[in-house]
């Protein structure tokens, strides 16, 4: 069983993130990706979307990967089936990436673990978006 972080983590994570990618950000409005994405934008994240079948998405420049990302990423936030985190969170350390976030009902032990060794903290199994209106503005 993975560990739930404390609130104090997901609470410090939310007030010290400030460059987010989202992994499987959806260009389909009703598609929680593409919800939570632009809902991160509306706050004030700057958010960069990956997806690899899309150039922009919400007026954003969309990367295939995390690796073509030309800028620093604190957060890496992903919405994609648990056993397809592995590669991502590979990527993520590559990158130097601050944060692992795996989205409500995504959860991969084997991945949370590489990150954790790596020095990365590691979120499974809760939404961002949720998170943060429940905790208030960074």
């Amino acid at each position: 069983m993975f560990n739930i972080p404390a609130l104090a983590l997901v609470k410090e994570v939310l007030h010290t993130a400030r460059t987010i990618a989202v992994v499987g950000f959806s260009p389909k409005e009703n598609r929680p990706s593409h919800m939570v994405g632009c809902y991160l934008m509306q706050v004030g994240f700057r958010v960069i979307p990956v997806n690899p079948g899309h150039s922009e998405i919400c007026g954003v420049t969309c990367y295939p990967d995390l690796v073509s990302i030309p800028e620093p990423v604190d957060l890496v936030d992903i919405f994609r089936r648990s056993e397809d985190v592995l590669p991502v969170v590979a990527e993520a350390i590559t990158i130097g990436a601050k944060v692992i976030w795996m989205q409500q009902g995504i959860v991969n032990q084997e991945a949370a673990v590489l990150a954790e060794k790596a020095g990365l903290v590691v979120i499974m199994d809760r939404c961002i978006k949720v998170d943060y209106m429940q905790f208030g503005s960074v």
